[in-house]
């Protein structure tokens, strides 16, 4: 439970800042004749942007019960850890910088550097592609070395959690090709934009998964877990 208290901690965090942003305290009602926003410009979120980050709250809720599950399962004596594949430092590394081609992506697209924006995309989903393949090699030596999905519990959150990301990038490859097909013709520069923009986002919120998933699995965070529930009981 601790997991899931400092997520909604997070996610309490990020969406007091987004309400901040939103002028709630103003009264247009009672300023009639006046400019409600100064400049004309409403600080307004697009909504393919805002019902973006809604699902990622969702997809981030999902993972912290997953998280929060693998700690209390964790205690029982059945548990035995698995050895963390090398291959998985690789993967981390190749993630990153995925994120980072989409990030760049994001920058020359709003500089209409057309040609940059193209090679970043494809950069970007060459690099996820390998991050999956990277994951199924682990998979399989894992395999190899015994360690089976019904081997023990540990084995099953392992293969669970890791599938459960891969799928999310499977998926996030379905919009990151299509933007890229769009970046060869002939759409507006604006909505061009605004699917980069959201499949960065996409991006950045799985590689923050991932490096969560990655701390968990290796076993860093148990001494934090420790002293949470100290606090909790």
């Amino acid at each position: 439970m601790s997991v899931i208290l400092v997520f909604l901690l997070v996610i309490a965090g990020v969406a007091g800042w987004w309400l901040s942003q939103q002028r709630l305290m103003s009264k247009p009602w009672l300023e009639q004749g006046v400019d409600v926003f100064p400049g004309g410009q409403a600080p307004t979120m697009p909504n393919p942007k805002l019902g973006l980050g809604v699902f990622l709250a969702v997809v981030g809720c999902l993972f912290a019960l997953f998280a929060s599950a693998y700690f209390m399962r964790m205690e029982l004596a059945d548990w035995r850890a698995m050895p963390l594949p090398r291959i998985l430092w690789f993967n981390t590394l190749v993630l990153a910088l995925s994120s980072v081609a989409l990030h760049i992506a994001v920058v020359s697209s709003r500089k209409d550097q057309i040609q940059t924006t193209r090679l970043a995309l494809v950069t970007g989903g060459l690099t996820a592609l390998v991050f999956l393949a990277g994951q199924v090699s682990a998979w399989r030596d894992l395999a190899a070395s015994g360690y089976l999905l019904n081997g023990n519990p540990a084995n099953s959150f392992f293969y669970l959690l890791t599938g459960m990301h891969g799928l999310h990038i499977v998926g996030g490859l379905v919009a990151l090709g299509v933007t890229t097909a769009r970046a060869w013709g002939d759409v507006p520069r604006e909505r061009l934009r605004l699917g980069v923009e959201l499949c960065a986002m996409y991006w950045h919120f799985l590689l923050f998964i991932w490096l969560a998933l990655f701390v968990l699995i290796a076993g860093w965070a148990n001494d934090f877990i420790d002293i949470c529930r100290q606090l909790l009981t």
